[in-house]
């Protein structure tokens, strides 16, 4: 009897344990979100989490996508890590209304699996100009005297820098179409014509893989597809992965935040006057300590982002010559000549127009005209100060009156502000009659009598 419970206990067990090993998935796939600009924070996000799926042994990487472009620097890292993965790689732009424009589109090229979700759109992957880097300079023939043009042709025009970056973005996305078996010639078009598709186009042109409305309906069309990895081929075998989402962990939102060029402007401003004012005024630390913090935190932002080094040099200029009106006093000169220095810096000091990393000119506008606030409020104390009379020091007796106590010749004793000084003056006084301070030699005063009015 005992031996049957027995039995009977451990078939039991036996089944419970197979129905959970049914129900359990076979697989992860990690999900990354690629929300906004892609800059420094999104590369560092992406390599650890590809360093992650690595470690924890997923079965895919799947890197939602919705982005305006961004940086050259951190797009290239990031095709990189796709690249070298072991992992096989989906980009999907969605949900429906998202896009994979510039830089989003060579990711898009450079995954595994490309996938978009209906109404999206990619393309525009034509590189913006970098710092004003000149283009190909152009060679007209030039007219004779009498209206007659040259005859003889002029040489034809050297490649500019934008020519070099053009032709290096085209060949890029070619060699990315070609790895992955893609349209190459639309993506070559995407470069040099910013051309764009929808994600129905773009599915008829052979430029993404398949369409899906959501990350399910991507994991059951992706099942038994056939992708390489490296030397090798993997089949994919993706039904009833168990889908688990990957946030931005607190490093990834700080990074985030300092990398945003309208914070790092700010954090600028901060370090360069909290350390000003802690040698201004030695022993306040608060000031010194904020002022470093916030400086090495701009420095950091500047080292990952395209800055112009021209642009920061004039921020930095401004700032002291705004300090040099504070200490020197130049009626609002070098004030003045400190904000226009400032401004040009900001609006020069992001070395790039990619999407989401130039500085607000809304910012720009704002720290100017606060800036010029309170230059003006200094120069209306300022003004208002040299008009009043001084109440400090020998020189604030000026103008004072006495009274006169007893008086011999043309000297005499006063009382003033309630003490009894010695004074002298070039008019013979009367005892009680009240006298103005005309100024002091030692411990005798200056005085004269009121005129008539007075």
């Amino acid at each position: 009897m005992i031996l049957r419970w027995i039995l009977g206990v451990a078939l039991a067990l036996g089944l419970v344990g197979a129905a959970g090993e049914a129900q359990e998935p076979k697989g992860r796939a990690l999900v990354f979100e690629i929300e906004g600009p892609i800059g420094p924070a999104t590369s560092d996000y992406l390599a650890r989490g590809f360093e992650r799926a690595m470690r924890e042994g997923a079965s895919l990487v799947v890197l939602r996508m919705d982005t305006p472009g961004g940086l050259d620097t951190a797009m290239r890292e990031i095709i990189r890590d796709i690249l070298a993965s072991p992992i096989p790689v989906a980009v999907w732009v969605g949900p429906s209304g998202a896009r994979a424009a510039s830089a989003g589109t060579y990711i898009l090229y450079a995954s595994h699996v490309a996938a978009m979700a209906p109404g999206t759109n990619l393309g525009a992957a034509t590189p913006v100009a970098i710092g004003g880097l000149p283009g190909a300079p152009s060679s007209e023939p030039d007219a004779e005297e009498g209206g007659k043009e040259e005859e003889a042709e002029s040489p034809p025009p050297r490649p500019g820098m934008m020519d070099k970056v053009m032709n290096d973005a085209a060949a890029f996305i070619r060699a990315l179409a070609r790895m992955r078996g893609r349209n190459a010639d639309w993506a070559e078009k995407a470069v040099r014509e910013a051309a764009s598709l929808s994600a129905e186009e773009a599915l008829e042109l052979g430029v993404i893989d398949l369409l899906a409305r959501d990350l399910e309906e991507l994991l059951e069309k992706m099942d038994g597809r056939v992708v390489a990895i490296g030397r090798e081929e993997l089949v994919l075998d993706t039904d009833g992965l168990a889908l688990e989402r990957v946030e931005p962990d607190w490093r990834a939102r700080l990074l985030q935040i300092v990398t945003n060029p309208n914070v790092a402007y700010i954090l600028m401003l901060i370090g360069i006057y909290g350390i000003i004012l802690e040698f201004y005024s030695p022993g306040l630390t608060g000031p010194g300590l904020i002022g470093a913090i916030s400086l090495l935190l701009a420095l950091y932002a500047f080292q990952v982002l395209p800055v112009n080094f021209a642009g920061l040099a004039l921020v930095a200029l401004g700032a002291a010559l705004l300090v040099a009106e504070a200490f020197i006093g130049s009626f609002g000169a070098l004030g003045v000549a400190g904000i226009a220095a400032l401004v040009a810096g900001a609006v020069m000091l992001m070395d790039t127009e990619a999407p989401g990393f130039t500085i607000s000119l809304w910012l720009v506008g704002g720290v100017a005209a606060g800036l010029g606030s309170l230059l003006l409020m200094a120069m209306a104390m300022i003004a208002r100060s040299r008009l009043r009379r001084v109440v400090i020091g020998p020189e604030r007796i000026r103008g004072t009156l006495a009274e006169v106590q007893s008086w011999s010749g043309d000297r005499g004793v006063v009382r003033f502000e309630g003490e009894v000084w010695e004074a002298r003056s070039t008019r013979a006084l009367r005892p009680g009659a009240r006298v103005r301070v005309t100024g002091r030699e030692g411990l005798v005063l200056i005085v004269e009598p009121l005129s008539r009015e007075e």
